[in-house]
């Protein structure tokens, strides 16, 4: 029996190790993103529930300042809820067309500048960044300093305005440096305030809609009081006698032919003629009519429909079609 030699076990060997891929660092885009902040509010303003709300919102404004200048309340006129959207478009067209451009300015400006910075040292990039943030600092400070100055000075309207626009565009530029910075140091933190200057910038930008939707009612207002013979003309048969405190509104005392056509009627049913008269607004069982002419001691009359008698002339076509 022959011995065999004996068999030595192999050290098993170790696994080799797979060396993992190289994964090249993926730049930083500094900035605020635009593209993602615009498709995060589009999800918002898209609904059309909400859309119709603004619409409602800035034409009550713009509305309700267009009433005032006559010395009527909107809100007991009984306009309806699309009334209000109808009126919207004139008060928003100028503000949608300034926003509009501004922002594709402003996304046009943050692509110019990521790529820039990109190419910058670290030195260079936190300079841009600090005149970025203090020059939005400055709007702000400048924005609630006219926001307590503003009620001092109210012969000053522009005040209104520059107030929320100081507020939107320093809150804009505040939260654009603020999400630079962290863009470039993720471990800063940073998200809470960068929210918080955004909204603070879409409440200053609401406001200036506001504000320019109430301007653009008083306009519209003071426009037409400068023409009211674009007005229907109104012929007002009272019971009894109004002091309208104008010289351009006239009357005459009428005889028994007031009552004329309706046999059942009591005489004189009807004692009072008015001319110089124009329909202003109808709504709520009432009418609503202004002078001639709108003078520092025109009034609007408000009468109930079941009160007088009316008779309406339509202002006929400047420029009628030829025969």
């Amino acid at each position: 029996m022959t011995d065999r030699p004996a068999i030595t076990p192999s050290e098993p060997s170790a696994p080799e190790q797979e060396t993992p891929p190289r994964v090249e660092p993926r730049p930083i885009e500094p900035g605020l993103g635009f593209e993602k902040w615009m498709g995060f509010l589009s999800s918002f303003v898209a609904p059309l529930t909400l859309v119709t709300a603004l619409l409602f919102y800035f034409g009550y404004v713009s509305t309700r300042e267009f009433f005032r200048y006559f010395g009527v309340d909107v809100d007991i006129i009984g306009l309806s809820s699309q009334e209000f959207v109808m009126r919207s478009p004139g008060a928003l067209f100028i503000p949608v067309m300034v926003l509009t451009l501004l922002a594709a300015a402003a996304i046009l400006g943050h692509r110019a500048l990521r790529k820039w910075l990109l190419a910058q040292q670290r030195r260079a990039q936190r300079r841009v960044i600090g005149i970025l943030a203090w020059t939005g600092i400055g709007f702000i400070l400048a924005g609630l300093a006219l926001a307590f100055l503003v009620p001092f000075l109210p012969g000053w309207t522009y005040g209104q305005l520059l107030t929320p626009l100081f507020l939107a565009i320093g809150a804009g530029l505040a939260a654009y440096a603020s999400a630079t910075v962290r863009a470039l140091d993720p471990s800063g933190g940073g998200r809470g305030v960068v929210v918080l200057l955004v909204l603070v910038m879409i409440a200053g930008t609401f406001w200036s809609t506001a504000t320019i939707a109430q301007w653009w009612g008083l306009g519209q207002a003071r426009s037409l009081a400068a023409d009211l013979t674009t007005l229907p003309a109104v012929v007002l048969d009272t019971r009894e006698r109004l002091y309208p405190g104008n010289d351009d509104i006239t009357f005459q005392q009428l005889g028994d032919e007031a009552s004329v056509g309706d046999p059942a009627a009591a005489p004189q049913t009807f004692g009072y003629r008015y001319f110089g008269l124009r329909l202003l607004a109808q709504g709520g069982g009432r009418l609503y009519l202004v002078p001639d002419s709108w003078s520092p001691d025109a009034s609007t009359l408000v009468v109930p429909y079941d009160d007088v008698r009316v008779r309406f002339r339509f202002v006929p076509d400047a420029d009628p079609p030829a025969p």
